[in-house]
């Protein structure tokens, strides 16, 4: 018998009599992993729920996504493939959908009244586009200078018209331009002047641009001006102790730093303007000038619901979606390019 006494359970002796670990360590994983204490299942399980947790968080907006927007494109690009035939005569004849293929899109492309309505478009939008946006501009680099007395009135005074409905607007605009009740024409007639005819084939251009004009600035004000506010005032301090003035700190400084907001304001506008519908269409009816057909948004709200061709209509809607989608990228690409050069 050894002077220590006996060894403890579970250790073992080495041959100069010092008592090894190794049981002592397996006993103490053992219980370790008896009292739950193994991490690596625990790991995968926080990994696979953070990579859960963000489609979570996308799936509303991916469903309203493909609910109201993915879901109406390919049926309108199935009705655009389509079109009626009937099958027998009289009034009982029965009409059937049939397969057409590109039929509807050769119609559409052959269709002299769209290529009118895109050229009243193109004019329109070279009006609207870069007065609208040269307004913005004006507007925001005004209202950014150091020393401005209202400036939160004036800001909501240019914004207000944006809150106005585009119908709304175009009928308030409308009772202006009618002959017998505009209290601009009896203003020119008080003081001599011939007075203004707002509905003439020329004139009637900038009747309806003048209401997009009128309430697209505050929106693009309001985008440019906040992109001024970003910029530390410390730059614009640093200029002004240098000696430059107002004008060279708009020109030198602020408006390379508004490109970014320039592009997406550009594209926005542009974007509107292929979409323009409201304006042209409230104003019909009080003048002949303009024509169920004078814009393309026109043309196909006339062949799918009072001419009750829904599959031409939505044939030409592909045709100006594909349009729009196309314009849209060059200009970014082109705009991105020009603002930012190779770092685009």
């Amino acid at each position: 018998m050894s002077e220590t006494g006996g060894t403890a359970p579970g250790t073992t002796t080495s041959g100069d009599g010092t008592a090894g670990a190794t049981g002592t360590g397996e006993a103490l994983a053992t219980a370790g992993r008896d009292a739950g204490g193994s991490s690596p299942p625990r790991r995968r399980r926080g990994t696979r729920s953070s990579r859960t947790a963000p489609w979570l968080f996308l799936a509303p907006a991916l469903a309203l996504f493909g609910a109201f927007l993915l879901v109406p494109i390919l049926y309108a690009v199935w009705l655009s493939l389509r079109s009626q035939q009937r099958a027998g005569g009289g009034i009982v004849a029965q009409v059937d959908v049939v397969f057409v293929g590109v039929e509807n899109y050769a119609r559409a492309v052959t269709d002299p009244a769209l290529y009118d309505s895109l050229g009243r478009m193109l004019l329109y939008g070279l009006m609207v586009v870069p007065t609208m946006l040269g307004l913005a501009l004006v507007f925001a680099l005004l209202l950014d200078l150091p020393r401005v007395r209202l400036r939160s009135a004036t800001r909501i005074a240019i914004f207000l018209p944006y809150a106005v409905p585009g119908v709304i607007a175009s009928l308030l605009w409308g009772f202006l331009y009618l002959p017998r009740v505009s209290p601009v024409r009896e203003t020119f007639l008080a003081v001599g002047l011939p007075a203004p005819d707002f509905f003439t084939s020329t004139s009637v251009f900038f009747s309806v641009a003048n209401i997009a004009v009128w309430g697209g600035v505050g929106f693009n004000m309001i985008i440019l001006y906040t992109s001024l506010r970003s910029v530390p005032a410390e730059l614009y301090d640093s200029a002004r102790v240098d000696g430059c003035t107002e004008w060279q700190v708009a020109t030198r400084i602020k408006l390379p730093l508004l490109a970014p907001a320039l592009v997406m304001t550009g594209v926005f506008s542009m974007i509107a303007t292929l979409q323009v519908f409201n304006e042209p269409q409230t104003l019909s009816p009080l003048t002949n000038v303009i024509s169920s057909d004078w814009m393309p948004l026109q043309k196909i709200y006339t062949d799918a619901f009072v001419r009750n061709d829904i599959y031409t209509a939505a044939a030409t809607s592909v045709l100006l979606a594909l349009v729009t989608l196309v314009l849209s990228l060059l200009t970014l690409t082109f705009l991105q390019r020009r603002a930012f050069g190779d770092d685009a």
